[in-house]
């Protein structure tokens, strides 16, 4: 792929699936109409002003189930347009702030182990809805309609920096986010809570807001009556958390109730013809609960009569994970109360260093690390889907390509034992060819920093000019680029962090040579890479510098993409700029001679248009018809060293802001990076 486009593109500037209990959303709108209310959110404040006038009205929001209905801008599929995005969340904040509600944003922090068997079994869905997305692509060279839609890769990463960025209040969990969402909620007398999950029809908190039917113009939307579910259904509140349990949610499989279900519909007398399958179970679980005595020798009998295998606990644990701290259920027994607030608590963390520990933490909850707290605490990190395509074997999985400069970040995050031996990290992370029937574990690696690795208590904790430029190099050599380390300082912060990526990914890619859509998504995790690496060094970069609103954009990508493959001059690719020559030369000698040290060629083969982004068909050129193989050749001899297969098996210290006086040294003017990441043809080295 011609190199050029990647820094001419600069230069101008998978979802989590809703959770919850399947089929539960639809049928309450369906089946219970009463439980779906149109409610005014300026209304509701309003009157909690007057009921509490010493509290604000708040709004605490589930991001992780928002992001996808935030994404509006027109380009998805090639990376996303971040600027596009930062703006919508932008609207979306001063629409509230307008009717005096104050909203707290909570994301995901981790995957709970009880709930990993479900995060797997929904990453492998998603990769066969990617490969749906690269196979119409490849058909029809245009971009999918809404309905194959997928958030572009990191956006919930990404979207909790930015909401930070804005000046909101973003939490990351220690657990999944509906339990501490729904307790925030129910703890801080909110107005309600925003999302789109199921869950919340279930915990007994505030009220639940649909973002899905969330008119912003005008703050209406549906709120999803509790009271009114019970009511059409039989139930009592105290019910829903069996009724979720016995319909199949996080913690209880669908795969062991259908005998269940079955004995239920025979004996439901409101088996409905019109209705959906589905639907039906829903009532005849209803009707069969209904008639069960509240207590915990009910439960016990349900537990004995369910073919739970070896683990006869399942419906406990799953009735218990809607407790909310305080609360009791008659299903349980009086003297058990719900510790998954503390549960993190009790764990053996992999740091024994309490003041790292602690600070990690702390940044952890208020979103200004990235993963650093969850390797800290478990040793154990997990990625979700990119927009990859499993059939372009030119390029490996973003999870391959990374992984080296992973293993120096583990290293310099975890001490080495007797022997200079590492901990493992055991590693989820999703890519083509991973089955997801374990995790992969890491071996780290140390970095090469003349006077080895500096150790996290100076890092993250000592101060002054020489700490500094300690973090510096440190997260350098994280991607194999100490040795530039002056040219890079000299470089305004985006523009050397950008630099970094894109010199680590020629580096680990001989031939850099396929679909910009496959590219755009590489890059865009490439950029969490550099959040990691970051948060690992004691914040040697400002947080907002590394953001993609500061360095991609897809849709322009896509566009410098197709001309570079065309043929077009480096003239055509600056859009006739002259002011941009000079930087984009600078950059892409930078690159080169990073690249030169290391022994790394570029290499280029020209594609033909493999997707159109406008609405004008260009036609191929015949000389871009051109088969080829190639592979991924490791350039460095430890590239898959530690690379293991587990056997299956039964508010806080100040956030180092960066350093605003290295920032202003090189500017580089907008429209000049995307064209850096443009293919190049081969040039001498």
């Amino acid at each position: 792929m011609k190199f050029s486009c990647i820094i001419s593109c600069y230069c101008r500037e998978f979802q989590r699936s809703a959770m919850g209990i399947k089929g539960l959303q639809g049928f309450v709108a369906r089946v219970c109409p009463d439980a779906c209310r149109m409610v005014d959110l300026r209304e509701m404040a309003e009157k909690h002003r007057i009921d509490h006038p010493d509290f604000p009205p708040v709004i605490v929001v589930d991001a992780m189930s928002c992001v996808r209905y935030w994404y509006t801008p027109e380009s998805w599929v090639c990376g996303g347009q971040w600027r596009e995005y930062l703006a919508v969340l932008e609207d979306f904040i001063k629409a509230f702030m307008a009717a005096g509600i104050k909203l707290v944003f909570y994301f995901d922090g981790v995957v709970e182990e009880k709930k990993r068997d479900e995060w797997i079994k929904r990453r492998l869905q998603n990769n066969k809805e990617i490969a749906r997305i690269f196979q119409f692509i490849k058909t029809h060279r245009k971009q999918p309609g809404r309905g194959m839609f997928v958030v572009p890769s990191a956006l919930p990463t990404f979207t909790r920096f930015a909401l930070k960025s804005l000046g909101q209040k973003t939490v990351c969990t220690l657990q999944e986010a509906d339990f501490e969402v729904a307790a925030y909620g129910l703890q801080q007398n909110c107005i309600g809570i925003l999302g789109q999950d199921s869950d919340y029809l279930i915990y007994n908190t505030c009220p639940y807001f649909s973002i899905e039917k969330l008119r912003l113009d005008t703050l209406v939307t549906v709120m999803y009556s509790r009271e009114d579910l019970c009511r059409a259904l039989g139930l009592s509140l105290t019910h829903l958390p069996l009724f979720a349990c016995l319909l199949g949610n996080d913690v209880v499989p669908e795969s062991l109730l259908e005998g269940f279900w079955h004995k239920c519909l025979v004996t439901s007398p409101h088996k409905n013809n019109s209705y959906n399958r589905r639907t039906n179970i829903l009532l005849a679980v209803a009707n069969y609960i209904s008639k069960v005595p509240c207590s915990y020798s009910s439960l016990k009998h349900l537990e004995e009569m369910l073919p739970l295998g070896s683990d006869k606990t399942l419906l406990y644990r799953g009735v218990e994970s809607y407790l909310l701290p305080g609360q009791q259920s008659p299903w349980i027994p009086p003297n058990v109360t719900n510790c998954q607030m503390f549960s993190h608590q009790h764990q053996t963390a992999m740091c024994q260093d309490k003041e790292i520990f602690q600070l990690a933490k702390e940044q952890h909850i208020q979103s200004e690390n990235y993963t650093i707290f969850n390797i800290l605490s478990n040793g154990e990190i997990e990625c979700s889907n990119s927009l990859e395509d499993e059939c372009d074997t030119e390029i490996p999985g973003q999870a391959l390509i990374y992984r080296p400069a992973r293993q120096h970040i583990y290293s310099v995050l975890l001490e080495s034992g007797k022997g200079g031996a590492y901990p493992l990290v055991k590693e989820w992370f999703v890519y083509f060819g991973n089955p997801l029937q374990q995790p992969e574990l890491i071996q780290p690696v140390k970095p090469s920093i003349p006077g080895g690795t500096p150790n996290l208590k100076t890092l993250w904790f000592a101060k002054g000019p020489d700490v500094e430029k300690q973090r510096y190099s440190t997260f350098l050599a994280c991607f194999h680029l100490q040795d530039r380390m002056e040219e890079l300082q000299a470089l305004e912060a985006p523009v050397a962090a950008f630099c970094c990526l894109l010199a680590y990914l020629i580096m680990q890619l001989a031939q850099v040579d396929s679909r910009a859509v496959h590219l755009g998504a590489v890059f865009v995790r490439g950029l969490t890479t550099l959040l990691m690496a970051n948060s690992a060094c004691g914040f040697p970069f400002r947080m907002d510098d590394l953001m993609p609103w500061e360095v991609f954009d897809g849709k322009l990508f896509q566009e410098k993409y197709q001309q570079s493959h065309r043929g077009c001059s480096l003239e055509e690719l600056l859009e006739g700029n002259e002011s941009l020559y000079t930087p984009f030369q600078n950059l892409k000698s930078f690159i080169c001679k990073a690249c030169m040290a290391k022994k790394r060629t570029i290499q280029s083969r020209p594609r033909g248009n493999g997707f159109i982004t406008g609405t004008q068909q260009r036609e191929f050129n015949p000389r871009f018809q051109q088969t080829h193989r190639s592979y991924f050749v490791p350039p460095y001899h430890n590239q898959m060293r530690g690379f293991l297969w587990r056997n299956p098996q039964p508010q806080g210290r100040e956030y180092r802001l960066g350093h605003p006086d290295r920032r202003r040294r090189f500017h580089l003017p907008p429209r000049v990076i995307p064209l850096l990441l443009k293919p190049v043809e081969p040039f001498e080295t």
